[in-house]
Order: structure tokens, then C-alpha cells, then sequence
């Protein structure tokens, strides 16, 4: 006879300190997803408890895999088998003018578009499924939404076509694809219990394996700009999320990456998408804007560990020299039409992105004095960014397609006094007075250039 397991039980021995049983995890998720108004399985207030037994105990390996298995197959799931085909997705733990997936999924769809398999599907596919912009974070499907008619809530079987075609595709979450995170993470926002390493794994793991992956590559970010506050912290969230993804069955390695300031020249919405169309429709080293370097070079090493993964390159190196090669060849641009025309996107944009910047406010802040610049609270920026009406304090609240900022400089550049530094741009001209301030306390320039970290800090893999 099955012994019935109450949620009661479950989270008192997690809250002891005892290690739950497969089954306690198991049953627990079920009682989440299959509750009703009219049978409550649980309550929000023993999901709460159970959250923070959680925080305060975390989890070992196999609770870890076990909730994220769990909670990947409480709704439906993503069969990638009738593509024959490699998949393989990146997934970034979030950053300010963070736009890589933009560039990254072209990349490797032109790679696969030009050697498709025995069923003429590109050999490579990327079922990209992103998120919103919540707090000091930009979100990918936000800026994609200021595309005209582009279409991010695609069903499984219309993700299935879309990969057939492009070999890639950006959509947002289903409302049926693990329904359990969504469940777990407004509680965790409203309880305290969001900086889990252990709970932010199984949720971006748990997704991340429901797209049915062959490989998966991280951007784990580390510094004044990474959600994790501490490199140790960062390190033991990668560390958490390659242990989880092997044990899945899928390839997983992860890239802790330096974020002490906005990645690119952009950051917002609309003006991200144009930065990451001129670097597509580059086809010199010399045509690219400089402050996108930055950008550019993370965008070649995440591509180049997919494409080795994928058996396109030998070693990730090579495969961030083919991502480079394939971006200046003009086919990732190619590759990028296809992939917005086939989800209802207005191509016409792209022939002038700077055309459709369409702020009605703008102010830009210019150095005091000459220096270097030196620092700079990078989640300071990505708050002002938010406050300029770009992002969103909760889930839900609205966002402008045209807020957000330009840099004029990068961390160690010289600086001249009355130069400027960074362009405010929004969409309510009252907005622009709080983050013109917030701004104006980070930037720091110093007589001396700053000691700057590298962009790539370290590769967890497997074996380490």
C-alpha cells in the first residue's frame, strides 16, 4: 500500500534539515500544480515555508535534480526529436544591455541552415525561450515585442515549424510549460527566498531542460552588475546549474563572465535590437561600432562553446572564430530576417533602426573633469535604465520600447572634462530628473586608469 505524503511532512523535514525523499519532492510539486479553489492540495503559506527551509538549508545534488526534474515535467514539454536535429540553447542569469541572445541565436541558426540534415532541417536548431525584464535586468522578449507584429507566444507545435524553417526561434514561456516555477517564483518574490542558489538553478534549469536540449551553454555574470553579489556565489550558481544539466543528460557548461558595466553601446529596448542589427549587417571588422566590442566578443565566445558542442568546431576557440566569420559574412543577418519574418516581425525596420528611435525625451551627462573612468555600480545603471520607464519593478508592469541609455565610454577610457558620458532617452520627460542623478553618483573618473577584470573569468564544465 502507497504511504500518502502530506506537504505538511515535506516541509518540516526540509525545514529540520533532513533530506527529502524523491517521492516527498515529487508529491510536493504535484500538490502545487493540480490545486485547486476547490481542493487545495497546498497552501501558499506552506509553499512559503518550504521556499525558506530551502534558503536556510538548500538542497544536495540529488534534491536538486530531483525538484528540477519535477518541476520540468509539471506541464508540457518540448519534443525536439522529430527535427533530427541538434539542439542547443544559451541561457544568461541576466545583465544590464545584456543582448547576446539577439546575435547568438542568428549565428547558429546560419550555421545549421547551411548544412541541413537528410530532411533539409537545419542540422543545428536553438528553441530559445526567454524571459521579461524584471528589476535591474533587461528582458529578450521585451525587445523583441518592439518589433512590429513579431509573435514571441508561439505554441509547441507552431516553435516546431519555426525550427524547421529558421533554425531558430525567440519565444516567451507557454502558459502550460512548467507551470510549477511560475507557481514558485511569485512566492519566492514575495518571500524573501529569491537569491536561493539552489531554487534560482531549478527554475532556470527546469525550463531550460523542458526545450529538450542536446547542450546547453551559460552566462553566469559576476560582478557589480550580476544578480549574485559575490564571485563565490556566481561560481557555486554555475557550479549548481552544469551539475544539474549533466545529470539531466545534457551537455552543460557554463561561463562566468565579468558585469561591472552594460554590455554593448545600448541599453533599453528598441535601441538594443538596433545596436545588434548594425553589428549583423557588418560585414568589416571596421564597420563596427567600438563600444559594441564588448558585446561582440561575449555574443563569439557563447556561440563558439554551442557550435564545438554541436561538432561544428573543434575547439570552442575555433568555434568563436567560425561565429565571428559567419557574423561578418552577412548569413547571421540573413539568418536573422528569416527567423523575425517567420514570427510576423516587420523586416522594414532594419534597413534604418536608428529611424525608429522614437524617445521624445533625452538628456546627456558630460564629465566634470578629465580622468579616466573608473567605476561604476553597473545594477546602479540597470535601475536607472529601469526608472527611465525601460524595465519593471514587478511582473506585469508596462515598459517603453524607446527608454534606455547610450554609452559614450567604457570602464578605463580617457576622459576629457565636458565630454559626454552617457544619453538618457525616454518617453516622459519627467522621468529623466531621478536617473540623471543616479547616473551622476556612479560614474567615477580618476586621475589613474582602473585595473580591469577580463570579460570571460572562468569555464565550469563537467570535469570541474
Amino acid at each position: 500500500m502507497t504511504q500518502t505524503i502530506h506537504p505538511i511532512d515535506v516541509l518540516l523535514h526540509k525545514r529540520d534539515g533532513r533530506v527529502l525523499t524523491d517521492a516527498e519532492i515529487q508529491a510536493f510539486i504535484h500538490a502545487i500544480v493540480h490545486r485547486t479553489p476547490e481542493k487545495q492540495l497546498v497552501t501558499d503559506a506552506q509553499i512559503a515555508a518550504f521556499l525558506m527551509a530551502v534558503f536556510h538549508h538548500g538542497l544536495n545534488p540529488q534534491e536538486l535534480a530531483t525538484l528540477t526534474t519535477a518541476m520540468r515535467y509539471s506541464g508540457e514539454t518540448f519534443d525536439a526529436a522529430p527535427l533530427h536535429s541538434f539542439t542547443v540553447d544559451k541561457h544568461s542569469t541576466g545583465g544590464v544591455g545584456d543582448k547576446t541572445s539577439l546575435l547568438i541565436a542568428p549565428i547558429l541558426a546560419a550555421a545549421g541552415l547551411a548544412s541541413p540534415n537528410a530532411n533539409g532541417i537545419p542540422s543545428i536548431c536553438v528553441p530559445m525561450i526567454s524571459g521579461r525584464s524584471l528589476g535591474h535586468t533587461g528582458g529578450t522578449l521585451d525587445k523583441l515585442e518592439t518589433i512590429p507584429g513579431f509573435n514571441t507566444q508561439l505554441t509547441l507545435d507552431n516553435l516546431l515549424l519555426t525550427l524547421e524553417k529558421c533554425g531558430a526561434a525567440l519565444v516567451g514561456q507557454t502558459p502550460h510549460l512548467v507551470p510549477a516555477d511560475r507557481i514558485l517564483y511569485a512566492l519566492r518574490d514575495h518571500t524573501g527566498t529569491v537569491e536561493s542558489p539552489y531554487l534560482i538553478c531549478a527554475s532556470i534549469m527546469s525550463k531550460k531542460l523542458a526545450e529538450d536540449l542536446n547542450a546547453l551553454v551559460l552566462d553566469v555574470k559576476t560582478g557589480s552588475g550580476a544578480f549574485m553579489p559575490t564571485y563565490d556565489q556566481s561560481k557555486l550558481l554555475a557550479e549548481l546549474m552544469v551539475q544539474t544539466g549533466e545529470a539531466s543528460g545534457t551537455r552543460t557548461v557554463a561561463l562566468l563572465t565579468n558585469h561591472d558595466e552594460p554590455l554593448g553601446r545600448f541599453s533599453g529596448n528598441w535601441i538594443e535590437v538596433w545596436e545588434c542589427v548594425d553589428i549583423l549587417r557588418a560585414t568589416r571588422s571596421e564597420d563596427r561600432h567600438p563600444l559594441s566590442a564588448d558585446l561582440i566578443q561575449l555574443s563569439n565566445l557563447l556561440a563558439g562553446w554551442m557550435l564545438h558542442l554541436a561538432g561544428k568546431a573543434d575547439t570552442p576557440e575555433a568555434g568563436a572564430k567560425l561565429s565571428d566569420e559567419i557574423l561578418l559574412s552577412g548569413a547571421a543577418f540573413k539568418a536573422w530576417i528569416r527567423v523575425v519574418a517567420t514570427q510576423c516581425g516587420d523586416v522594414s525596420l532594419f534597413h534604418d533602426p536608428a529611424a525608429h528611435h522614437l524617445y521624445t525625451a533625452s538628456r546627456t551627462l558630460t564629465a566634470t573633469h578629465s580622468g579616466y573612468l573608473a567605476s561604476m555600480d553597473c545594477k546602479q545603471v540597470g535601475w536607472a535604465v529601469q526608472r527611465l520607464g525601460a524595465g519593471r519593478a514587478k511582473p506585469g508592469d508596462p515598459v517603453s520600447a524607446h527608454a534606455g541609455i547610450e554609452m559614450h565610454a567604457k570602464l578605463g577610457d580617457p576622459i576629457k572634462a565636458g565630454q559626454p558620458l552617457v544619453t538618457l532617452f525616454s518617453e516622459d520627460l519627467s522621468l529623466l530628473d531621478e536617473p540623471e542623478s543616479m547616473l551622476r553618483d556612479t560614474l567615477h573618473i580618476a586621475p589613474s586608469p582602473p585595473e580591469l577584470k577580463p570579460l570571460l573569468r572562468e569555464v565550469i564544465k563537467k570535469n570541474t
